[in-house]
C-alpha cells in the first residue's frame, strides 16, 4: 500500500523548519503580528496605528489605506481607533496549504507625505483537521503458504492537512493475534506496514477484519479510521520480488510525452504461469499521478504521458505492484520516488499599481509614482528576478520590501519640455537562458504655473501723427505662455503712472485685455506732448498668477495744424503806424520787416514771405525767408506819397497754411524824419534772432538727428528700452544704450520726421525682436503679479 511522506515530520525536518522560521522573522516587514487560524470576525490583531508610529487623528486626513496582496480582505482597520482586526474567516490550509510558514503581507499607505509600511500577519495552525485515509476500506489478499511470522505488507497511511505537531500521526490497530502495525522512516518517505505475528490458517479464519486508527499530535487529538479486510489465500506461495523496495529518480520538468522514467524488474521463484509477472500501479494511486505517468504492463517501464510542472508538484510517490498469474495471484510491491527538477520555464510576472498620477512638474524628488511587485514561479536562480527601467529618465526604481519596488522621481521634470513619459519596466530572471517580462506605465506630467507670460521683444516703438482719431488702433502687443489651460490664458493691462504729474497714462491710451490691442483715447497734440513711454503688463490666470511687462514708446509726429502768426505792423518800433521811407533811399535800402512765427516744427514752421500781388509792389520787395522789405531801385516822387503792401506768409507744410500782413509805407523828403525810426529799428533788432535762419539751421540739425535716432534704435535691439520722461510743455527724451546716450529738447523734437519725403501713413511701428532671456542665457524666474494700479 502507498504512503504519503508528508504525514509526519522527523527530527531533521523539524530542525530545518525552526531555521526557516528564524530566517522568516529576521527578514520580515516593519510590523509583525501572529494570529491563530479560524479566528472570528472582529478578533483583535494589534494596535496598528500605534505600532507604526501614527496618530489615530491623522489616519483620515492622511488617507490611510491598507492593501493585501492577492490574499483577500481578511483584515480591516478601524480608522477611529487604529486597531487591526479580523474581517473574515481565515483557513490556514486554504491560504498556505502545507507551507511550514504562513503569513499574509499587508501594505499600509498614507499620504502627506506619502509613506509605505509593510505589515506581516503570521497565521498560526490549530488542530482543526482530522487524519484522513484515502479509502474507507483497504483489501489485502495473503496466501496461507506465506504465513511466516515477520512478513510485511504495505498499507496506505492517512494524511493530515495541518502542519507541525498537529500533523504528526501515530497508528493503532484493533486487537489481533496475527497482526501488528509498524511505521518505518527512510529519507523523505514514511511507510506504514502490516506485520504478521502468527502464521495464518485459512481453514481457521478465512478473512480478518481489523480497524486501523490514525491519531494526530494536536490538543485535543483528532482521529481517522480505515477498515482493513484481509483475505487468506491458498496455493501460489511465492510472490514477485523487486530488487529494491524504493527507487529514487530525478526527472526534468516539461519532459516530453513517452519519455522513459525507469524500467522496473521483479522476479518470482515459482515456475510456469505462477512466474509470469504483470506490472501495474496500485489501486489507490491518485488520479493526478495517473494523468502524468503510465506503466507498461509486461515490461515494467514507467513513461511520461502528461504535463510535468515543477511549480505544481515537485515530488511524485508511486506505489507499483508486480503480480504473478498464479491462482490465486501473488504480488510484490515497491515505491518509486520521482524528484522533479526545475527548468526555467516561467517568465517573471509584474504587477503595476499607480499611486501618484499625474505627477506635478514641481513634485519633490523622491515622490513615489507607482508600486511594482515582481514574482517568478520557478525556484533557485530561475526564480531570482531583477527589475529595471531604461536609462536617461528622471525616474528610478527603489527596492522596498521583498519583491516590491517603488518607481520614484529622481530628477526634476518640466512639462513644457516633456509632457509625459512612457516607462517600460522589465523584469528578468537569472535562469539560463533568462526569461523576461515587461510592462509599460504612462506617467503624465501635470502643469503648474511656473512660466510667466513673455513678450517676443522688450520694447515696442510706434510713431503716431498728432490729431489722431479718438479710439484709433495704435499697435498690438502679444505675449505667449507655454503653460496649459488657465495657466496660459493671458490678459493685458496698462501699468498705471502719471504723465507730467498731471494726468494718468490711462487717460491717453487703453489696452484690450484679451487681444493686446492698444488704442488712443484722445487726440495727441505734438505741441503739448512729443513722446510717451508706458508699460503693458501680461498676466496669466494661474494661481498664483505670473506676469511679464513690456515697454511701449510712443512718439507723436507733428502735423501742419498751426497757421503762421504775424506780429502787428509797427511792433518793431514800439508803436503802430506807417513805415517812413526817405525819398533819397537807393536800391536795396531796408525800410521795414515783417515778423511771423509758427507753433509747428520743422518744415511746418519754416516760413516764406512774398508780396501777395506782385504788380502792386512798386519799387519794393520782401525777403523770401527774412521778411525784410527793401527797395528795388531809387525812389521817385512819381512813386507817390505812400505805398500799401500786403505780405503773404506761408509755411512749408502739406497742405501749406498762410497768413497776411498789411504794411503801410510813407515816403518823406527829409532823411532826418526817419533817423529816429532807423535807430529804433536797429535797436529793436539787436536782441532778436533771425527766426527763419534758425529754422534752416534746425532742419539741417534734425536731419542728422533723425539718422542718429535710427542708429540708436538698432543699438536698442541688444539693450532694454530707453527711459522717456514726457509731459506737456517742455519735454526731454533721454535714450540710454550700450552706444551712449542722447537727448533732444522740445524744439529739437519738433524737427523729427519732417520734410517733403515724410510718410503719408498715420502709424510707423518699429518692433525689433528681442529674446526674453536673462543675461546669463537662462530662463528668467517668473515674476508674481500684484495689483496693477
Amino acid at each position: 500500500m502507498a504512503l504519503l511522506w508528508r504525514d509526519s515530520l522527523g527530527t531533521g525536518q523539524l530542525l530545518r523548519l525552526v531555521l526557516l522560521h528564524t530566517a522568516w522573522e529576521v527578514g520580515s516587514g516593519q510590523v509583525r503580528y501572529s494570529l491563530p487560524e479560524e479566528s472570528k470576525h472582529g478578533t483583535f490583531v494589534g494596535r496598528l496605528a500605534q505600532d507604526l508610529g501614527l496618530e489615530v487623528s491623522e489616519l483620515l486626513p492622511r488617507m490611510f489605506r491598507m492593501v493585501s496582496k492577492g490574499r483577500g480582505d481578511y483584515f480591516e482597520v478601524n480608522l477611529q481607533s487604529g486597531v487591526l482586526f479580523v474581517n473574515s474567516r481565515i483557513d490556514r490550509e486554504e491560504v498556505c496549504g502545507q507551507s511550514p510558514l504562513c503569513a499574509i503581507d499587508l501594505e499600509v499607505i498614507v499620504d502627506k507625505p506619502l509613506r509605505i509600511f509593510h505589515v506581516e500577519v503570521e497565521i498560526q495552525d490549530i488542530n482543526d483537521n482530522a487524519p484522513v485515509f484515502p479509502v474507507n476500506e483497504q483489501n489485502l489478499s495473503i496466501a496461507e503458504s506465506l504465513t511466516v511470522p515477520g512478513s510485511r505488507f504495505p498499507l496506505e497511511g492517512a494524511s493530515d492537512a495541518d502542519i507541525g505537531i498537529n500533523s504528526l500521526l501515530t497508528y493503532k490497530l484493533s486487537p489481533s493475534e496475527n497482526f501488528i502495525v509498524e511505521e518505518k522512516t527512510k529519507e523523505k518517505s514514511k511507510s506504514l506496514v502490516l506485520v504478521l505475528k502468527k502464521p495464518l490458517d485459512r481453514e481457521d479464519i478465512p478473512a480478518h477484519h481489523l480497524l486501523l486508527t490514525a491519531i494526530d499530535g494536536g490538543k485535543p487529538e483528532l482521529t481517522g479510521t480505515v477498515q482493513l479486510v484481509i483475505i487468506v489465500l491458498d496455493a501460489n506461495d511465492n510472490a514477485p520480488i523487486f530488487n529494491q523496495s524504493v527507487y529514487q529518480i530525478k526527472l526534468l520538468e516539461n519532459a516530453a510525452n513517452g519519455t522513459l522514467v525507469i524500467k522496473l524488474n521483479a522476479t518470482d521463484m515459482d515456475e510456469g504461469i505462477n512466474k509470469n509477472i504483470s506490472y501495474s500501479f496500485t489501486s489507490h494511486i491518485p488520479q493526478n499521478i495517473r494523468k502524468v505517468f503510465r506503466i507498461e504492463q509486461n515490461t515494467g517501464e514507467i513513461r511520461v504521458k502528461g504535463n510535468i510542472d515543477f511549480e505544481d508538484i515537485n515530488l511524485f510517490e508511486i506505489q507499483v505492484e508486480a503480480k504473478d498469474k498464479g491462482n490465486p495471484p501473488l504480488g510484490g510491491h515497491c515505491k518509486v520516488m520521482i524528484d522533479i527538477l526545475d527548468v526555467n520555464d516561467n517568465a517573471p510576472e509584474l504587477a503595476l499599481t499607480s499611486i501618484f498620477l499625474p505627477v506635478p512638474e514641481d513634485a519633490p524628488l523622491g515622490t513615489v509614482v507607482a508600486l511594482i511587485s515582481v514574482s517568478d514561479r520557478d525556484s533557485g536562480d530561475n526564480g531570482k528576478v531583477t527589475c529595471s527601467i531604461p536609462p536617461d529618465l528622471p525616474f528610478q526604481l527603489v527596492s522596498t520590501f521583498k519583491n516590491y519596488h517603488s518607481l520614484v522621481l529622481a530628477e526634476a521634470v518640466d512639462r513644457e519640455r516633456v509632457s509625459e513619459y512612457k516607462i517600460l519596466v522589465t523584469a528578468r530572471d537569472e535562469g539560463a537562458p533568462s526569461l523576461s517580462a515587461s510592462s509599460s506605465i504612462l506617467v503624465p506630467i501635470a502643469d503648474v504655473n511656473d512660466n510667466a507670460p513673455a513678450f517676443p521683444q522688450p520694447v515696442y516703438t510706434v510713431f503716431v501723427k498728432e490729431n489722431n482719431r479718438p479710439g484709433a488702433h495704435l499697435l498690438s502687443v502679444s505675449a505667449s505662455d507655454p503653460d496649459l489651460r488657465e495657466n496660459a490664458f493671458v490678459s493685458y493691462s496698462v501699468v498705471e503712472r502719471s504723465v507730467g504729474e498731471q494726468q494718468p497714462v490711462s487717460s491717453y491710451i487703453s489696452v484690450h485685455s484679451e487681444s493686446g490691442h492698444i488704442y488712443g483715447l484722445q487726440p495727441f497734440d505734438y505741441e503739448e506732448l512729443q513722446a510717451l513711454q508706458f508699460q503693458v503688463s501680461a498676466r496669466d490666470a494661474g494661481f498664483p498668477s505670473l506676469c511679464g511687462n513690456v515697454t511701449v514708446q510712443l512718439f507723436v509726429l507733428d502735423e501742419n495744424d498751426n497757421a503762421p502768426a504775424v506780429s502787428p505792423p509797427g511792433s518793431g518800433r514800439g508803436s503802430p503806424g506807417p513805415e517812413l521811407v526817405p525819398l533819397s533811399a537807393g536800391a536795396g535800402h531796408v525800410v521795414g520787416k515783417v515778423r511771423a512765427v509758427d507753433a509747428d516744427s520743422g518744415y511746418n514752421a519754416w516760413l516764406r514771405y512774398e508780396v501777395q500781388e506782385a504788380g502792386a509792389a512798386g519799387p519794393f520787395r520782401v525777403g523770401v525767408y527774412s521778411g525784410e522789405i527793401s527797395t528795388t531801385r531809387a525812389l521817385e516822387e512819381a512813386d507817390g506819397p505812400s505805398q500799401r503792401l500786403v505780405i503773404l506768409v506761408k509755411d512749408h507744410g502739406e497742405p501749406a497754411l498762410s497768413a497776411t500782413a498789411t504794411v503801410s509805407l510813407s515816403l518823406v523828403e527829409s532823411p532826418q524824419a526817419v533817423k529816429w525810426d532807423s535807430r529804433q529799428r536797429v535797436g529793436s533788432e539787436g536782441p532778436l534772432v533771425d527766426l527763419n535762419m534758425s529754422l534752416m539751421i534746425a532742419i539741417c540739425s534734425v536731419s542728422g538727428l533723425f539718422v542718429l535716432v535710427i542708429v540708436v534704435y538698432v543699438g536698442l535691439r541688444c539693450h532694454p528700452g530707453p527711459e522717456v520722461m514726457c509731459g506737456p510743455g517742455k519735454a526731454t527724451v533721454v535714450f540710454s544704450s550700450e552706444v551712449g546716450s542722447w537727448s533732444y529738447s522740445q524744439r529739437q523734437s519738433r524737427n523729427l520726421c519732417v520734410g517733403e519725403g515724410t510718410a503719408k501713413n498715420d502709424l510707423m511701428v518699429f518692433s525689433p525682436n528681442f529674446p526674453n532671456f536673462a543675461e546669463n542665457g537662462e530662463k528668467e524666474t517668473p515674476k508674481l503679479c500684484g495689483t496693477v494700479g
